[in-house]
């Protein structure tokens, strides 16, 4: 949890329901609120002009989303969707900062999560860039593995499925599809009902 249920509450915010599909911010619209998530999923995408899906990030239970343009003037570079029905806490832009002058923990906090998204859109960019699909699986999977306190071999699920892993690679899902079961035949990860453990 990036800030408090309590600190959030005590400082304005409230609890907004979304359903599975709902889109919570578009790309494009102003930022006026902190969003954080207490249960669910959400997906920060783009779509290309011909329609095709980018996946920016996945977010679950705990994790706040588009709070770094809460502090510069800029639109929403991305849409913000619900991927499974979701309870997010939203306070305005005002009471947002208004916390995190008063409360440096919350404060430091934050600036940890921020340091947190900038590293992973730094591993992201170079991982974009490789020309060989098992290097972008593998590069994906070991930054996600880096949040699990048991890094063991097979220890890790893959919380994303197929077609998550290919909007967030860039890559085919076919091909994603191709590049798991190679991947599985050299041990580099193992697939038991379906789901990816590395």
């Amino acid at each position: 949890m990036v800030i408090s249920e309590d600190l959030l509450l005590a400082n304005g915010a409230h609890y907004d329901q979304y359903n599975m599909g709902d889109t919570i911010f578009h790309e494009g619209s102003a930022p006026k609120f902190y969003f954080q998530i207490v249960t669910g999923v959400v997906e920060l995408n783009n779509y290309s002009e011909d329609g095709k899906e980018f996946t920016q990030n996945i977010l679950s239970n705990g994790q706040s989303f588009g709070e770094s343009l809460l502090f510069n003037d800029k639109v929403y570079p991305m849409n913000a969707v619900a991927k499974t029905d979701c309870t997010v806490l939203k306070l305005p832009k005002k009471d947002f900062i208004n916390l995190l002058i008063q409360n440096p923990e919350a404060s430091a906090q934050m600036f940890k999560c921020l340091a947190d998204r900038l590293y992973h859109k730094y591993v992201m960019l170079f991982n974009n860039s490789l020309s060989e699909p098992s290097a972008k699986i593998k590069t994906l999977m070991d930054y996600l593995k880096d949040y699990n306190s048991n890094n063991d071999k097979y220890s890790f699920e893959v919380p994303f499925t197929r077609q998550q892993l290919a909007n967030l690679t860039g890559l085919r899902v076919e091909t994603v599809i191709r590049t798991i079961k190679k991947m599985e035949s050299q041990n580099l990860l193992k697939i038991e009902q379906r789901k990816i453990y590395y």
